[in-house]
This record gives structure tokens, sequence and C-alpha cells, in this order.
């Protein structure tokens, strides 16, 4: 049975302000844990006062503890005049001015700030929170000392290998990044090269959905990194490519206490993930796809149309298939995401999309994962977005791109990969097959 998100009391995150929404588990800004909600923090400032200046003014020293400031930082407060005749009141219980003057001591400084405890210095070999820079990291990641989620590795990826480029992050709301993508190039048996891009979202709601979609982008990778050079057509070694990979995330369901131990929030069903994947070989241009991760085709000219080269394994898509709804209608329906094919141990069935296109003009081919096309869905929407150097600069793009969804909201993991497609002029026509 699944389990419905624990609702907080708390309207902004402890940890860095943000606005919260009601059944966050996690800041989508800063990954704090929000399960249990901690009491409402209390300010409460502590003034130290200095010794005269030597101009005879008093000055007045705030230690903040309001948050605003780091620990023992100070606003200096101090007098103008040069009189003398100003005096603070003598605090209760002090000496009067007729009796005898104390002994000298050695006291600290009362202009000093008061050092703040200082937490426990992690041990050797210990990773130190990049937040506090004092406490050590949780196995879950999380600083023992101040609670500060840690930056991991997959947060924000961005990798450019010759003619192709790709850029994930995690986004602005989720807690970690659930994406993952593989981008590689080899040779076929005649010495001509194959540029390869493969695209993978885990499922959110399925158990361990990163280490799903990163298992799936590799084993997809290694595949066609394999069949490639032997000869194998590009279009059946991606179906057989997203096969291994299915396979790939099928074997992590064999593992179920260790999914437990990932996280216990979560309803134990069977690793998840979409896949989407396009290879650029002998003047061909392959796609291949389970879910509702996308490729488009967006021309170097754009005085001729864009084009979106897959096909949504989703409910609003069936809808609009079977010609019950307007595809308006079905993508407004709150049940338009809701994927019907994807890579799992209990997908019902696995059925590989590939198409075969042989482009007749230069253009570029965007592999990216719903986190980019939800805010970009039509075809002429995404070629809007994508910069018009792209084709030049692919990372560059895919920054650019990324960082479109980031201004869109970032409610989801964002991923796309660019490959630039170049064509001789020749004239030649264009062909495409589909399975």
């Amino acid at each position: 049975m699944s389990q419905k998100p624990q609702e907080t009391a708390l309207s902004k995150c402890p940890g860095c302000e943000e606005p919260l929404e009601p059944g966050d588990l996690f800041c989508g800004a800063c990954g704090y844990d929000l399960s249990a909600v901690p009491a409402a923090p209390q300010d409460h400032p502590t003034i130290a006062m200095a010794a005269p200046a030597e101009n005879g003014a008093a000055e007045l020293r705030f230690d903040r503890r309001d948050g605003s400031g780091g620990p023992g930082e100070s606003d200096g407060l101090g007098g103008s005049g040069g009189s003398g005749d100003f005096e603070l009141p003598a605090p209760a219980g002090a000496p009067s001015a007729d009796a005898p003057a104390p002994a000298p001591t050695s006291a600290p400084d009362p202009r000093t700030p008061a050092a703040e405890p200082v937490a426990a210095t992690p041990q050797a070999g210990a990773k130190r929170c990049v937040a506090c820079r004092s406490g050590s990291v949780d196995t879950d990641g999380y600083c023992e000392n101040c609670g500060h989620a840690q930056p991991r590795e997959r947060d924000h990826m961005e990798q450019e290998l010759g003619s192709v480029a790709a850029v994930s992050d995690r986004g602005l709301r989720h807690h970690r990044n659930e994406d993952s993508f593989a981008v590689s190039t080899t040779a076929l048996p005649d010495g001509s090269p194959a540029v390869v891009a493969i695209v993978c979202d885990g499922v959110s709601s399925a158990s361990r959905p990163d280490e799903a979609s990163a298992a799936a982008a590799s084993a997809a990778n290694e595949a066609l990194l394999e069949s490639l050079p032997r000869g194998t057509h590009p279009q059946q070694a991606m179906h057989e490519a997203i096969v291994a990979a299915a396979e790939a995330v099928n074997a992590l369901a064999q593992e179920p206490a260790r999914a437990m131990e990932h996280d216990q929030r979560r309803h134990q069903n069977a690793p998840a993930c979409t896949l989407v994947g396009s290879i650029m070989a002998g003047g061909l241009l392959i796609v291949g796809w389970v879910g509702d991760s996308r490729v488009y085709w967006v021309p170097d000219d754009r005085t001729n149309p864009p084009a979106r080269l897959t096909e949504d394994d989703s409910w609003a898509a069936q809808m609009v298939a079977a010609g019950l709804m307007n595809e308006a209608e079905a993508y407004a329906d709150e049940r338009a995401h809701a994927i019907t094919g994807w890579l799992g141990a209990d997908a019902y069935e696995l059925e590989p999309h590939t198409a075969s296109f042989k482009p007749d003009r230069s253009g570029l081919v965007v592999v990216c994962t719903d986190g980019l096309w939800n805010y970009a869905e039509s075809a002429a929407e995404m070629a809007a977005a994508v910069p018009a150097d792209a084709h030049q600069r692919p990372l560059h793009g895919a920054q650019v791109l990324v960082g479109h969804a980031l201004d869109g909201g970032g409610h989801d993991n964002v991923t796309v990969a660019l490959l630039p497609f170049a064509v001789e002029q020749q004239g030649a026509g264009s062909a495409c097959g589909t399975t």
C-alpha cells in the first residue's frame, strides 16, 4: 500500500527559509529533511556593551543570533561626539565611583564577541559539511551538526564528447536527481563514426528510481558500444540496447532488503525508469524509447518546421490515439502524465519502440526527459527554446535548455542531450521507417 506523504506544519524551510508546500518531505531548495517538524526557532539577540571609545563616546555592539549573519557577527553603533560627557547607566550591582578601583584582572576584552560552541571536528577521513564546515556527514548525506543536506554528485552533471553533449540537473523541487544519461562515440566497421545519446528518467513512485535510471543508461550505452562496431544495423542495435537496459533494471528488484535501507518512506515496488535514445550513424538518425521521454528534431534553418520524433507511452497519448480526446484536452487532464510503458520488473510488457530517419538537411537532435518538455511541449516551443548556435555549441545549448526548465519552475529533474546532425547539401530526399 502506498504511503501518503506526511504534511508539515511549516510554511518555510528551517534550513533556507524557502516556501514549502503541504506534503513536502524535503525542501526543494536545500534538501532539508522535513519529516520531523522542529520547534520554532527562538530569537534572543544579545547585547554586549563595550568600553568607552577613546574620544569619550560609548560604543554599543550587537551580536546577532537571528540567522541573518554568521555566529558572532556584529553591527557597531558608535557615537560621534567628542565631549566625553555621555555615560552609560551603571549596571545593577556595579561599584560606586567612590569605591576603590578593583585590582587588574585578565578578563577577556568585552569588545570581542563570545565564541560559539564549536562542533566536534570530523574524524580523519570523514566528509566535512559544506554548510557549517565543522560537522561530519552521515551515511544519508546530512550533516550531523547543522542538518543540511550535502550536494550529491548527481545533483548537476554535464558531459561533452565531440559532437554530443548532455546536461542533467536536480531541478528546484526534488530532493535528488533521479535522471541519468550516457553519451558516447564509436566507429562502424567501415570506419565511419557513430554517436550515441541515452537519457533515462527514474519513476519517482518506485523504489530506488535513481539507481534504475543509472543502470538503464549504462547498460544501453554498453550494448550499443558492443553491437555497432560489429556491424549490427543501428535500428536493431537500439532495440537490443533497450532490452539490455530493461534486464539491468529488472535485476535491481532482486534486492528488496536493500530497497528498504535506501528509503524507508517509499512504497516498496520494483525499481523503474523510462528510456529514450538516439544514434547518428551512416547518415541515419535512429531513435528508440519506452515511456514518455522524447526526441525532437530542430532544423538548422529555422524556416523549416521542427518535429517530435517519438510518441509517449502515456495515458494522454492513448486517449489521443484512440480519438477520445484532442491533444489539448488530454494533456490538461490530471492523468495525462501517467505512463503506460516503462522499464522494470513490474512492467506489463516490454515493447521497445524504434524509428529510423534519413534527414535531408542539417539539424539538431534534442533528447530529453519530461522535466524539459513540460516547459516546451510542442516542437515549435522546443525549437524556440533552443539557442541559434546550439549546433556549434551543443554543451552551451544543453545548459540553456536546462535553464529554460528551471526558469519555468523546475518542478522535476531535467536532463537533455544535444546531437548536431550534419548533412552535405546534395539534394537528397528523406525517408523513414518505424517499428
